[in-house]
C-alpha cells in the first residue's frame, strides 16, 4: 500500500473509522463531513494545479511539459488538517515543497503560492511552512545537531499527517526513504522499530515543549494552541505510536508493509482501528466521539476566536473551553484504555519508557 492513498486497507467495508461509527447512535457526523470536505477539496486544487495557476500575469505549471513545471522533482505537500482529512473552512493551509534535486526552487514556490495560503489561510510564521525543503535532509538528518526543530517537524508531519497534491511519485519516494531510514535496525520479530518510536515520542514531547516556549514569547492564542495540544496534537502522537506499538505482533518482515498501510490512513482511522483490533469498541466510541465533538467546534469561527482570545488566567471562566478540557479527557481517557488495556500494554511498559 503506497503511502497517501485514499483507501483503507484495512476494510471489511468502509473505513476504519466508518465501522467503528456504526457501533455510536450518533455517529462521527463531523469527522466524516470534514473528510468529504478534504477529499473534495484536494480534488479542486490538483485540477488547479494541473490547469495551471495564473502568477504574474503567466500560466506557472507544477509537474506539467511545459514551463517551470519541466521539473520533475518537486512535490506540494499539504500538513495539518489537509493531512489528517480533517478540513474545515477555518483551517490554514500549511503546506511544503519538498525537492528531491538541487538548485533553486524560486519559480516553483511562486507557483504554489499563487495557489495556496492567503490572507487568514497563511502558514505560520515559524517559516517551517510555506517554503521549499530538500527531500534529502529529511531523510539524512535524522538526530544530531543538523535535525533542527524544523527538519523534525517537516519529517514527522510528512509521515504521520501529510498528503501530496502535486508529484506523488516524488512524495512517495521521499515518504519510503524516511520509512526506511527508520527500520534500518529493525531485526528482531516481535519487537517495534525503536528507532522511530523514539522519534515520535522525541517529537510529541518537542511539540509539548514548544507549546510552553510560545507561552513565554507571545501570550496570544494561548486558549486554541492549548486546546490543540489537548486534542488534535494528541491524536497525532497517537495515530504514530500506536501503528508503531502494534508491530510487536509482527515478524520482521511484515512491520514494512504493515506501517506503510497503517500510515497511509489518517490517523482517526489508525486509532479506530487498533480499538477495533482490540475489541475495544465502547472505549473507542467514545473517545473518537469526543474528538468528533472538538472537531465540530474547531470549525466554527465564533468558537475559534473564542478560543484564540483566551489567556491562561482567565480561561476557565469560558464555558466553551470548559467543554474543550471536558472533551479532551474524554480523548486522554480512551486513548490510555487502548494503550494500557490491551494487549499494548507490554510493548508500552517494555519499549516507551526506557
Amino acid at each position: 500500500m503506497d503511502p497517501g492513498s485514499a483507501a483503507d486497507p484495512l476494510s471489511g467495508g468502509g473505513s476504519a473509522l466508518e465501522r467503528l461509527a456504526a457501533h455510536s447512535a450518533d455517529g462521527f457526523p463531523h469527522l466524516l463531513a470534514a473528510r468529504r470536505r478534504t477529499e473534495e477539496e484536494l480534488a479542486r486544487l490538483r485540477a488547479r494545479f494541473a490547469e495551471g495557476a495564473l502568477a504574474g500575469g503567466a500560466t506557472a505549471r507544477l509537474g506539467q511539459d511545459e514551463g517551470i513545471g519541466a521539473r520533475r522533482d518537486v512535490a506540494v505537500v499539504l500538513f495539518g488538517s489537509w493531512g489528517r482529512r480533517e478540513l474545515s473552512a477555518q483551517s490554514d493551509d500549511d503546506w511544503l515543497l519538498l525537492v528531491e534535486g538541487d538548485g533553486e526552487a524560486e519559480a516553483e514556490l511562486a507557483a504554489v503560492r499563487a495557489v495556496l495560503g492567503g490572507g487568514t489561510r497563511e502558514p505560520g510564521l515559524q517559516a517551517t511552512f510555506g517554503v521549499a525543503s530538500s527531500a534529502h535532509g529529511l531523510v539524512e538528518h535524522i538526530g544530531l545537531q543538523e535535525d533542527n526543530n524544523r527538519n523534525l517537524t517537516r519529517r514527522m508531519l510528512l509521515m504521520l499527517e501529510s498528503v501530496p497534491v502535486v508529484g506523488d511519485d516524488v512524495y512517495r519516494r521521499s515518504w519510503l526513504a524516511v520509512l526506511d531510514r527508520y527500520l534500518a535496525e529493525t531485526r528482531t520479530d516481535r519487537r517495534p522499530p525503536r528507532f522511530f518510536l523514539n522519534d515520535v515520542m522525541r517529537y510529541w514531547r518537542t511539540i509539548a515543549v514548544d507549546f510552553a516556549g510560545k507561552h513565554r514569547a507571545d501570550d496570544t492564542k494561548w486558549g486554541l494552541r492549548n486546546a490543540k495540544l489537548r486534542t488534535s496534537r494528541k491524536l497525532l502522537f497517537a495515530g504514530g505510536l500506536v501503528p508503531i506499538l502494534r508491530c510487536h505482533e509482527l515478524r520482521s518482515a511484515e512491520v514494512r508493509p504493515f506501517l506503510c498501510a497503517q500510515l497511509a490512513l489518517p490517523a482517526t482511522d489508525r486509532v479506530a482501528d487498533a480499538f477495533l483490533a482490540a475489541g475495544l469498541v465502547d472505549a473507542g466510541v467514545r473517545c473518537l466521539g469526543a474528538y468528533d465533538r472538538w472537531t465540530g467546534m474547531v470549525g466554527d469561527a465564533a468558537v475559534r476566536a473564542e478560543l484564540a482570545g483566551l489567556d491562561r488566567d482567565g480561561a476557565m471562566a469560558s464555558a466553551t473551553f470548559v467543554e474543550v478540557r471536558r472533551l479532551a479527557a474524554e480523548l486522554q481517557n480512551g486513548l490510555l484504555a487502548l494503550l494500557f488495556e490491551t494487549s499494548l500494554a507490554p510493548a508500552l511498559r517494555e519499549y516507551a519508557i526506557f
